[in-house]
């Protein structure tokens, strides 16, 4: 096919023993999964990433499963369990799937009911108590065939955390018996049916999977456990917050996350030339994550997530191959979401005064350092939490701890409609052509609210009305904001047979990633008045071009592209530590990408890939 493509069989996918996005990274050049925790994958193609779980902004790679689009980063992550196949199409694909992925897609497609009844199931068992567990049941009929997929898995965290041991600093300070981190709690199950109704099938698939994970490992590369030091590879301490339950959402550092994924597939011939597709889907996803950004015993930067969406889909696509010179299909797509994230915070104000960088606290800073001898305010030279009396120093030793709370909440409601049509040509043996479009029509809402009460602290010293973030504060009020855009996708493809095994090919398509209606809040002296940020759409060419071949026992493919963008998006920290999405104007990026494989014994395959980005 004359795009770049790297496809691997449920068959190959269990000979090398990937069950996992980032595992899978290893074997396609130009693709890196980073998952920071099942609520946090970062999906990397030709180096640019798609990590962010804001709900106001659109993901660039899109993942498909069972042709729905499912990207929304906090519901993208499922293992990857009884498996017909895996498709990563890198570049623009305005028309290939549902929805159009910005600049390139992974697409994952679970195996179907058989009509020959069949089971398999495995299990295993390693260190840090690792237990996995997986399994299929299939049973089958002329009419109507039947699967049971699912998995198991646990394992203790391989990252000790001594937070809330007898003798640690966090048992005063918290007093909270933290698990081990990046450990594994989840379990997962799939049901599917397919009914064979004439010459045509459709499959309803159910799939529900569930994450009970302990904590992540954001260790201090700065402030050093009790009796340990700051390196990465040994213990940690993280505290979290004693307050984590009713702030946080959760009373340990912990992931809690639930999917539910619904799909309804039918194909149907309509005669020896034309084949009608429906793919309709529904996903729900709910998590709740907590996590000790500050990686220290200090009761500091305690922080939740709590993302929440809904994602419907419904797509036909008419297809048209007689076997003749002319091929093609067309078809339309309804894509509706609509998904919050919630962050909430949770802090000492004593200790977050003593420690936050920020110009505003230097005052204050400037008083504990001198209360305590001209030390550090935060943590002394010698590993003193000097920070853990922060508190009861300004207080005047009125209160050892006193206990903040805050949140912000953004939110996105975002529908799309569009229409596709692709066509193929081959005007002599051994050329195609092919020429397709995507008209995109889409309506996007965004909502933002805070609550962000004023520190007591800082208004026993005279500065009232300041809250510790520095985030304007709507008092749960919900700021909202809305528009409509559209866009035209083309691309263009040539293929041209050198010899029945060997191929070249080039290609042309145009992507998109939606503009962001980034809203936020700010203070003025008429109150909290909302923040807003039009980010406009980032656009990218992608130009590439390639030869594919088998040739005895080998095959393999090289592809080079080049991708110019505009208005291409990124995100910084402002001046308050949020972070912002901005237009960062023009960029582009050159590459090559290699893969092949070699039959070498019946029993002996050997396979690698490379890519290089500039």
């Amino acid at each position: 096919v004359p795009v770049t493509v790297s496809a691997l069989s449920g068959e190959q996918l269990q000979r090398i023993n990937v069950d996992e996005f980032d595992e899978l990274s290893a074997f396609v050049p130009g693709l890196v999964v980073q998952e920071q925790s099942a609520n946090n994958p970062g999906f990397v193609i030709r180096g640019i990433t798609s990590d962010s779980g804001s709900a106001q902004i659109a993901p660039r790679v899109t993942i498909y499963y069972n042709g729905v689009d499912v990207s929304r980063s906090r519901g993208s992550y499922f293992k990857l369990y009884d498996i017909e196949r895996v498709e990563v199409v890198k570049g623009p694909q305005a028309t290939l799937f549902g929805t159009a992925a910005t600049i390139g897609a992974i697409s994952v497609v679970p195996a179907k009911p058989e009509q020959e009844p069949g089971a398999f199931a495995q299990a295993s068992y390693g260190n840090f108590g690792a237990v996995q567990v997986n399994g299929m049941v299939n049973t089958g009929g002329e009419t109507v065939s039947a699967r049971i997929a699912g998995f198991y898995e646990t394992r203790d965290g391989y990252v000790r955390n001594i937070a809330g041991e007898p003798g640690t600093a966090s048992a005063d300070l918290v007093g909270v018996d933290q698990d081990d981190l990046n450990g594994i709690d989840q379990f997962g199950l799939r049901g599917s049916v397919r009914a064979f109704l004439g010459e045509g099938t459709a499959d309803l698939t159910v799939t529900y999977e569930e994450q009970n994970n302990p904590g992540t490992a954001f260790k201090s590369g700065s402030i050093p456990p009790t009796g340990g030091d700051t390196s990465p590879f040994t213990f940690a301490e993280l505290g979290g917050s004693p307050f984590s339950e009713e702030a946080l959402g959760i009373d340990e550092l912990k992931l809690e996350r639930q999917v539910l994924d619904v799909n309804l597939t039918a194909e149907f011939p309509l005669s020896d030339a034309l084949t009608l597709t429906s793919v309709s889907g529904y996903r729900n996803f709910d998590s709740v994550e907590t996590f000790d950004a500050d990686g220290s015993p200090l009761f500091y930067l305690e922080f939740g997530e709590d993302a929440q969406g809904e994602q419907m889909s419904t797509e036909l696509r008419l297809a048209y191959d007689d076997g003749g010179m002319i091929r093609g299909f067309l078809g339309g797509n309804i894509f509706v979401e609509d998904g919050t994230q919630g962050v909430p915070f949770s802090t000492d104000e004593g200790t977050y005064l003593a420690c936050a960088p920020f110009a505003a606290f230097a005052p204050v800073q400037a008083a504990l350092s001198a209360a305590q001898g001209g030390a550090s305010p935060c943590v002394g030279a010698d590993g003193a939490l000097n920070a853990a009396n922060a508190s009861a120093i300004l207080t005047g030793g009125a209160a050892d701890t006193v206990p903040y709370a805050s949140s912000f909440t953004n939110g996105g409601d975002n529908s799309s409609y569009s229409v596709f049509a692709d066509a193929t040509i081959a005007p002599m043996d051994g050329l195609e052509l092919t020429a397709g479009v995507r008209y995109l029509y889409e309506r996007r809402r965004s909502t933002y609210s805070t609550i962000q009460p004023q520190s007591q602290i800082l208004a026993g010293l005279g500065i009232p009305g300041q809250s510790l973030l520095g985030t304007a504060d709507t008092g749960g009020q919900v700021f909202s904001v809305s528009d409509e855009f559209d866009a035209w996708l083309p691309r263009f493809n040539a293929l041209y047979e050198l010899t029945p095994g060997i191929n070249v090919y080039g290609t042309v398509s145009k992507g998109r990633r939606a503009p962001v209606l980034d809203l936020g809040a700010q203070a003025s002296a008429a109150g909290t008045i909302p923040d807003f940020t039009l980010v406009e759409e980032e656009r990218v060419w992608n130009y590439e071009g390639g030869i594919k071949g088998a040739l005895g026992g080998i095959v393999g493919s090289v592809g080079v592209f080049y991708q110019d963008y505009s208005n291409f998006q990124t995100s910084f920290f402002d001046e308050t530590g949020s972070i912002v999405p901005v237009n960062a104007g023009t960029a582009s990026n050159v590459g090559v990408e290699a893969e092949a494989q070699a039959r070498i014994f019946p029993w002996l395959n050997a396979f690698g890939s490379y890519a290089y980005i500039d």
